[in-house]
């Protein structure tokens, strides 16, 4: 009993990982379908969806895109901060 509910929990986590049911992970795999003769497509394969990025890509690109965007602030501060002093002085 207990090792069955450590697999579900361990199968649960794994399945969240990467966004699957917990059912789905425990169930047994479905038997093979028959093979039958299947007509060749002659119109090219629709293209395949793609993939998901997962949440360690999807930080990594916000963390980027923030450290940009935080560097484009700054040289936007050091520039007026210039731009100032340079006034002052032609003021005086």
């Amino acid at each position: 009993m207990n090792s069955s509910i450590a697999r579900l929990s361990l199968a649960t986590l794994v399945a969240a990982a990467i966004g699957l049911s917990s059912v789905a992970v425990m169930a047994q795999p479905a038997p093979a379908p028959a093979t039958a003769p299947a007509a060749a497509p002659i119109a090219a394969a629709p293209a395949a969806a793609p993939m998901e990025q997962t949440k360690a890509e999807k930080a990594a690109q916000k963390k980027a895109a923030k450290k940009a965007k935080k560097a484009e602030k700054k040289a936007a501060k050091k520039a007026k901060k210039a731009k100032k002093k340079a006034a002052q002085a032609a003021a005086q």
